[in-house]
């Protein structure tokens, strides 16, 4: 059971073309989060100073200098 004010505001914008579900469902997409570069910079640095997030940033840049070290050399 819906209020007859939100019946009507869903008539209002089914119109003819679409079905009380179609209307309801593009509400529930339109609010769902975007996924955007807003919304992963809001996490930006978010660890830093976090001593794991330090000592795995350290171990994974000396690895990947290993690896391009290594690369380096195969394609000399």
């Amino acid at each position: 059971m819906i209020a007859d004010r939100v019946y009507e505001e869903l008539k209002r914008a089914k119109g003819s073309d679409k079905s009380f579900s179609e209307v309801i469902a593009e509400a529930l997409e339109a609010s769902k989060p975007k996924k955007t570069i807003a919304g992963v910079l809001k996490y930006a640095g978010i660890l830093k100073g976090d001593t794991e997030y330090d000592e795995l940033m350290k171990w994974s840049r000396k690895r990947w200098k290993e690896w391009q070290d290594r690369s380096w050399k195969k394609s000399v």
